[in-house]
């Protein structure tokens, strides 16, 4: 395939609309405390006259003189506060209220699930779509033609969530952001899509993946863009299970009538598709010589591939390895939230460069988050390797707004500290006070593989108050894995969560935690669980994230759901008993324990022998 001979016409672009705001972008981060007056006293005159402003004072606050009074009146008159705090403005400005947490109203709403059972309708105004989000776009594109300088001479395939997902009662939309991005980069980008956003809005999760490989297989990509890495993984899966289908629908220009595609798009889609039998015959060919085809194969030329690299996403990262052509740059897509756009990578590393000039930033290290009066550290006095909480002011109404992620900060940029994310805050859990890290437990999970020799393909563990016990869930490699091989296997991964965490070791050798409990899992669990939650609305496709251990007693149910046919099958597998002809009837012998009686007394025995210690 052939690379577009005019690359360097959007190069040009970019490096017109992209080396300014990354010049901008330097200066404030030489000198961040400066920037960071400047940005909040810009954001708080922006909202000084919306009800939430009055509320807190607003004008009060920008009579101060100096940087450190501005700073501790604002933090004195504007409490650290979540989602929750916020949701009644919201409210108010979703029934089409103006000037409520800024001047008039959202242009959209950017749509995640929350702590409850309501979803978060985070407010985006114009201002900050404007001057965040498209600025430092600009910046984010211009660093790939830093890195890269073919990166545009072919096709970018982009998977996002749907633009628009509905309207609030005054008729403003709501949906994801990266949704709406996509919809509105410039044109010399729109230009290079390998397929339209119409397709993220196909209702069947299948056929959606389907389509969009359908579509990119045939061209030539040089970028390729999906925040959660997990969907690298699923398009190959759909391109592997649907190949001959896929090489047929391209040998004659359709789209398959095996997938649910709703007509209008589908007759939209299908007037774009000729007949290519040059490339069938070549994808043919990738097959016969590889066997399994990936897309080094099918897109040798890909110069960029960008996703989320930090937190519990490298569990999927590493199952994509060696994927991609050898000189393919790998770049963490970077802190990047549903909220707002915290910070941009701009090298090889996981570490986000924060945009002091956009944002007003504080943050609270991880010793002090069980405090009730923690202190807030300014962007500027954090510590290389330390951990904190980060809490944000936007120009889109958020106020001291808790981000609940723990981030790392790295080197400097500049004059001001990198960050990457490590977790969530809620990948903390604690039951009896354990602290028991999401970190922990994948670690656990992975030495035990090596010990027992055990292989899993996914796994997830939840936290069961009822219980006071983790459930544990695991996809082996190998499905013939029995029940009492899992149950040893989690023994193992206890072990380890007691020699990594001394508060854990703590609450279950005085029986504050009791044993975990092992569930085995079928094959695909993962995809099966995000096809269930996108199509019950708690989940949308491209910001599809799953922390893999948690205290979440819905998604747990999910787990017992699709559990439940292992258990199912292990039972229809059980030989039946045969009856017996009453002329050789004997003594009858002692009945055997079944295998989670067996379990059972070994956890019996074994709190007997602590006990006795």
């Amino acid at each position: 395939m052939q690379l577009f001979e005019n690359f360097r016409i959007p190069n040009l672009l970019l490096r017109l609309v992209g080396h300014p705001e990354y010049m901008a972008l330097k200066r404030a981060c030489r000198n961040p405390r400066k920037a960071q007056e400047l940005t909040l006293r810009s954001i708080l005159t922006y909202a000084k006259d919306s009800v939430y402003g009055k509320e807190h004072d607003f004008e009060q606050i920008l009579q101060s003189s100096t940087a450190e009074e501005l700073f501790a009146r604002y933090q004195m008159s504007v409490p650290a506060q979540d989602y929750e705090a916020l949701r009644p403005y919201v409210e108010r400005c979703m029934k089409g209220e103006e000037n409520v947490l800024f001047p008039g109203k959202p242009r959209m709403y950017a749509t995640t699930s929350g702590t409850t059972s309501k979803p978060k309708f985070v407010p985006m105004t114009t201002v900050y779509l404007k001057n965040v989000y498209k600025k430092m776009t600009h910046v984010w594109l211009y660093n790939f033609i830093r890195r890269k300088p073919k990166t545009f001479a072919g096709k970018v395939v982009f998977v996002v969530s749907k633009v628009v997902e509905g309207h609030t009662e005054d008729g403003t939309i709501y949906g994801a952001v990266s949704g709406v991005l996509q919809r509105d980069a410039p044109g010399l980008i729109r230009d290079h899509y390998a397929s339209v956003p119409d397709i993220f809005s196909i209702p069947n999760y299948a056929s959606r993946y389907y389509t969009l490989m359908r579509l990119t297989i045939e061209q030539n990509i040089t970028l390729v863009v999906m925040p959660n890495p997990s969907s690298v993984v699923e398009l190959q899966n759909s391109l592997t299970e649907n190949y001959d289908e896929i090489v047929k629908d391209i040998e004659n220009g359709t789209l398959s009538d095996k997938f649910e595609i709703p007509d209008e798009l589908r007759e939209s889609l299908s007037k774009n598709l000729k007949p290519n039998p040059k490339r069938a015959a070549e994808l043919r060919d990738l097959k016969e010589k590889y066997g399994e085809v990936l897309p080094k194969h099918y897109w040798p030329e890909v110069q960029i591939l960008s996703t989320w690299k930090c937190g519990n996403t490298q569990i999927y990262v590493d199952k994509f390895k060696g994927w991609f052509p050898d000189d393919c740059f790998y770049q963490e897509l970077g802190y990047f939230a549903t909220e707002c756009r915290f910070g941009l990578v701009l090298d090889e590393t996981l570490n986000s460069v924060l945009f002091p000039h956009m944002h007003f930033y504080e943050f609270v290290e991880e010793s002090e988050l069980g405090s009730k009066t923690p202190t807030f550290l300014l962007a500027d006095q954090l510590e290389e390797g330390k951990r904190y909480c980060p809490f944000v002011t936007t120009f889109s109404g958020l106020y001291r707004y808790n981000m609940n992620d723990l981030v790392e900060a790295g080197p400097c940029f500049q004059n001001i500290h990198t960050v990457h994310m490590v977790q969530k805050v809620n990948g903390i859990v604690s039951m009896t006070g354990e602290k028991l890290y999401e970190g922990q437990y994948i670690q656990a999970v992975h030495e035990a593989e090596k010990a027992l020799n055990m292989k899993t393909k996914f796994f997830v563990g939840f936290a069961d108050i009822s219980a006071m016990a983790y459930q544990f869930y695991y996809e082996f490699v190998n499905q013939q894995t029995s029940q009492e091989a899992a149950e040893r296997f989690s023994e193992k991964v206890d072990e380890i969560l007691q020699r990594v965490n001394i508060e854990y070791k703590a609450k279950r050798e005085s029986f504050r935690l009791k044993d975990p409990r092992t569930h085995r899992l079928p094959k695909h669990s993962f995809a099966r669980f995000k096809q269930d939650s996108i199509e019950d609305g708690t989940a949308r496709d491209g910001q599809f994230k799953l922390n893999l251990l948690m205290q979440d007693e819905a998604r747990k149910d999910k787990f017992d759901r699709i559990s439940s046919d292992v258990d199912t099958q292990a039972v229809q597998e059980e030989p039946q008993s045969v009856a017996k002809p009453q002329e050789e009837t004997r003594e009858a012998e002692p009945r055997k324990l079944t295998f989670r009686e067996r379990m059972a007394l070994r956890r019996q025995q074994r709190e007997q022998r602590r006990r006795e210690k």
